[in-house]
């Protein structure tokens, strides 16, 4: 005998008679208004999973003990006491288990919890409870509550032992409930004359689901409480297999009554053969003539779904069926894991079910249409025909897709500050994308309030044309004495006036604005916001989001949907986010759409994708499996890339782009200070006040150990800062002497959690020299900023020009340009004595730039590179706290480049004071922080004349002694 391994207390519900609760069986025990402890059990029960502090506390977390009444002729160890000769008789119905004592109770029953509670509202309901071990009850007591408490010792089943012998005994129970199971299959089969007038057979599907419960178990203890509640047995038979604590007793009791029950069915209904007699091997059956041929025998077994068991049942000759329930979980208990109930029962109440979903759904007019349709065939589709699995699954995705209902934008008064705010406590900078943003709000808010106007109008309309037709009716129930000619012309007036006021209702109805989300497409370096940017717009307008990972796509199908011809088709992945939201009107993020694959023999993604973000198509998106169209104009969809090299043109078109540039020096400042560390320091079990970082730390982290556009590196570079500090703090802590730790982060530190310096700044030279000057160079990959020297040395040589650094083509290009122009201008410059002297003859000079591992291109250094050769050639050195960035023609004019941004904010950090910039990007300098603008003095420059004045404004040329004047290009 088993061990009691555990004694604890629980409540205890008395069975009502007749009932016996197994392990790993879910029964109903109804509940009347004569059992008060029932519902106070349920109240504590609930009071108990409330006071749980787990997230998941339920009432089926919370144990309870289910215990059937004795019997008198049963002792307390499940010994039956009097051999009898009838089935006796259970307790008396009229017993009331709410009054049951000690005594009154079972010394056995089962640990349960309880997995539903069904009512009317009637005062009446049923719980739903599950058997999960078996228990002894040791003390029962009566609570204040007014239910019945005890203590129970707990017995679990045997899994180790039980050798050869209990093998044996358990194959001989899977073959005995096997055999029961084939029997009743093939009662549905049989004419209702031939089965007997009170038998009942079991439905094809149920058997299918009991033969397999039964072939994968593989416990011998939980089959025989199994089948010991599936078997016709007493009151006494089910309490002595409920007290065989014992895995061995049990399963031999239960094959005991298996044996007697399928021996006493072989009799009552004959079966004449089941062999393989004909050609094509179907049996013949009671009832059915033997000069059949095979294929009515054929579409007799198909439509039944029996297969044929080849060499027979075993056992079986000429089988009785006995009359009465064969199954005693029919009316009362169900086996755990198996579909309750007979399966053509249960079968019309799920469609049912799915007709009252679909017309909840509120489909469209040509979705209903299809969804009837497709309900009409299910009906009359047998449950184990492969077709209906199909067919009920297509008609659950259409009662899952949200046709009509969307969530309410929390449009008012203070919609737009708040959304303001949302999206700047979420994101620094962005400026762009929060504009558009705000801009789609206000634009969102002014429909709503129009459409809200009209609706007034509309409603006063119908108000007047309501009364209208009940005058028309009561002028058509006019009596008949008055003229018939009167009567007619009021009753014109009258349809006069009602198609008036319809008119102006149609016309009010089209006032109504439509509301079409944006397309977006957010394009920018990697980890500078644009995924958590579109949850953070989500969050603002109050509605749901999805993410689709879109990377990596190669399939069509997967973008719109399988054919619903192919096995295990489903919905793309556009239907079937929005079934997961339960909306129409929700954010959808389609991330990495330049990772879309191209065009091969799965067909085109990138192509599937026009439909969906084409705002004058996608109200009618038609996805192959669900084929009908679908309306994504409310949808708002926004999709980022790293590039738009990879986007087909045609889908770029459909979109609406904004760049998102990488984060400047000091936007990666303030985001580390207000988002990073903070988060930081929580993930890594620290406090606030036990770090301290500071600006020149974050500053020094960003320019000497990331180099990045986004923040996901500096994010992993102050986590490791952390991690650092919270071995410090630990081991300080555990030594006994937290005060010899240093909360405060200094610069010298970083070296020791991060090791040396991964990348060199650019610093502003403190001296000057000729043929050196400052240019402004922005990283294309990391956002940042710098300044870039660039010196030019001359040699004695053939006039030949040497360049180095890693310079690219655009670059070369740009420094003879700068050549040709001094060249050009040398006695202008006062660089020869002659105009037709050659500035080159018999020297060579060399261009580099360093930094000779970083490639570098681009044509804004031309300016630069001008100013550096007339620097060499005429002695005269450039102030070091100089920078400048341009790209020169020819003519000398400086012309507009990008990135001044980046450059400005990098020429302020390496000490820069004065910056030369092109005239025409005058409108880049208003989108610089105020520090920058305060930093640095800008001057704006048309021509290399301007700029070489104002870098030498002491200096005298040739040009101005002859009274010249620089030359002007004409713009034309």
């Amino acid at each position: 005998m088993p061990r009691p391994t555990q004694t604890i207390t629980l409540p205890i519900i008395a069975l009502p008679p007749g009932s016996v609760l197994l392990p790993g069986v879910v029964q109903r025990i109804p509940v009347s208004s004569h059992r008060p402890d029932v519902a106070s059990l349920l109240a504590a029960v609930y009071a108990r999973a409330a006071s749980n502090k787990t997230p998941n506390a339920r009432i089926d977390t919370i144990p309870i003990a289910c215990v059937p009444l004795a019997s008198s002729l049963i002792n307390s160890k499940g010994q039956l006491l009097i051999k009898k000769d009838d089935s006796p008789t259970p307790p008396p119905a009229e017993f009331d288990p709410s009054k049951a004592t000690k005594n009154d109770l079972f010394p056995y029953g089962v640990a349960a919890k309880i997995t539903g509670v069904e009512g009317r509202g009637t005062g009446e309901f049923t719980l739903l409870v599950e058997g999960a071990g078996r228990v002894r009850v040791d003390k029962v007591w009566t609570t204040e509550r007014g239910f019945v408490e005890g203590k129970v010792t707990f017995f679990p089943d045997d899994l180790t032992g039980g050798g050869v012998v209990l093998q044996e005994l358990f194959n001989h129970l899977k073959m005995l409930s096997r055999e029961l199971v084939a029997i009743l299959r093939l009662t549905a089969l049989l004419p209702r004359s031939a089965a007997g007038a009170t038998t009942q057979g079991l439905s094809p599907l149920l058997a299918r689901r009991l033969d397999l419960f039964i072939t994968r178990q593989k416990q011998p203890g939980a089959l025989a409480d199994f089948m010991a509640n599936i078997v016709e047995a007493s009151y006494e038979e089910k309490l002595m297999v409920l007290s065989a604590v014992e895995v061995k007793s049990r399963v031999e009791r239960v094959i005991e009554l298996l044996e007697r029950q399928v021996g006493g069915l072989k009799g009552s209904i004959k079966i004449t053969a089941i062999s393989t007699t004909g050609s094509g091997g179907f049996p013949f059956l009671p009832g059915q003539d033997k000069d059949d041929d095979d294929d009515a025998r054929r579409e007799r077994f198909r439509r039944s779904g029996i297969v044929p068991i080849k060499g027979g049942v075993p056992g079986m000759g000429g089988m009785p069926f006995p009359g009465g329930n064969p199954f005693g979980f029919l009316g009362g208990g169900q086996p755990k894991g198996i579909g309750g109930g007979d399966g053509e029962d249960q079968e019309p109440n799920e469609i049912e079910e799915l007709a009252k979903r679909l017309e909840a759904a509120k489909l469209s007019p040509e979705a209903a249409k299809v969804a009837e349709r497709e309900l009409k065939r299910l009906k009359k589709i047998h449950p184990a025909q492969a077709e209906y699995a199909v067919t009920r699954t297509y008609l659950e995705t259409l009662a899952e897709i949200p046709w009509t209902v969307t969530t309410d934008d929390r449009l008012g008064p203070h919609t737009l500050p708040r959304a303001r705010k949302q999206l700047d406590d979420d994101h620094y900078g962005l400026e762009k994308v929060k504009k558009r943003l705000l801009e789609y709000l206000a634009v969102l808010r002014l429909k709503q309030s129009v459409n809200e106007e009209v609706d007034k109008e509309i409603k006063k309309v119908e108000e007047e044309l309501g009364a209208a037709n009940a005058d028309h009716d009561n002028k058509e129930e006019a009596e008949e004495a008055t003229e018939p000619t009167a009567v007619t012309d009021m009753t014109l007036a009258q349809e006069e006036r009602i198609k008036a006021h319809s008119a102006k209702v149609e016309i009010l109805r089209s006032k109504r604005m439509v509301d079409k989300s944006p397309i977006l497409l957010l394009v920018g370096p990697p980890g500078v916001g644009k995924t958590s940017l579109a949850r953070s717009v989500a969050t603002a307008l109050g509605r749901k989001f999805h993410r689709i990972s879109l990377g990596g796509v190669r399939d069509e199908a997967e973008i719109r949907g399988h054919r619903r011809t192919y096995v295990a088709a489903m919905p793309g992945l556009i239907v079937q986010g929005l079934k997961k939201v339960g909306v129409a009107n929700p954010v959808v993020l389609l991330d990495e759409i330049d990772k879309v694959g191209g065009s091969n023999h799965h067909g085109d993604p990138s192509a599937a994708m026009l439909e969906v973000l084409d705002p004058e198509q996608n109200h009618n998106f038609v996805d192959h499996y669900v084929n009908i169209p679908i309306d994504l104009s409310k949808v708002m969809f926004i999709a980022t890339a790293n590039s738009l090299d990879t986007i087909p043109a045609p889908l770029v078109d459909r979109m609406e782009t904004i760049y998102i540039p990488g984060y400047t020096t000091l936007e990666k400042r303030h985001i580390a200070m207000q988002h990073l560390v903070p988060k930081q320091i929580r993930v890594n079990g620290l406090r606030e006040e036990q770090v301290v970082f500071t600006e020149v730390v974050i500053g020094r982290i960003i320019e000497s150990y990331t180099r990045e556009a986004g923040v996901r590196n500096l994010e992993r570079e102050i986590g490791s800062v952390l991690r650092g500090k919270a071995v410090e703090y630990a081991d300080a802590k555990d030594a006994g002497h937290p005060e010899k730790y240093n909360p405060v982060l200094t610069v010298d530190d970083l070296e020791r959690f991060l090791g040396i310096e991964k990348f060199e700044e650019e610093i502003a030279e403190k001296t000057s020299r000729p043929g050196i000057v400052t240019g402004l160079v922005a990283y294309s990959s990391g956002g940042n900023g710098s300044i870039l020297f660039i010196e030019v040395a001359d040699m004695p040589g053939s006039g030949r020009l040497q360049l180095t650094g890693k310079l690219g083509d655009v670059l070369k290009e740009s420094v003879e340009v700068a050549l040709t122009w001094v060249k050009a201008n040398a006695y202008e410059l006062g660089l020869t004595r002659n105009p037709g002297e050659d500035i080159m003859k018999g020297r060579s000079i060399h261009v580099h730039c360093p930094s000779g591992s970083i490639p570098k291109d681009g044509p804004s250094s031309g300016i630069a590179q001008a100013v550096a050769m007339v620097s060499l050639f005429s002695g005269r050195a450039v102030p070091p706290t100089m920078a400048m960035t341009g790209e020169i023609s020819l003519r000398g004019r400086v012309t507009a480049v990008g990135g001044i941004k980046e450059k400005l904010i990098g020429a302020l950090r390496a000490g820069v004071k004065t910056v030369l910039l092109p005239a025409q990007n005058k409108k880049d300098v208003k989108d610089l922080p105020q520090e920058v603008k305060d930093g640095l003095e800008i001057v704006h420059v048309e021509h290399i004349w301007e700029a070489i004045r104002f870098v030498w404004p002491d200096a005298e040329w040739p040009v101005d002694r002859k009274g010249k004047e620089a030359p002007v290009q004409s713009r034309l």
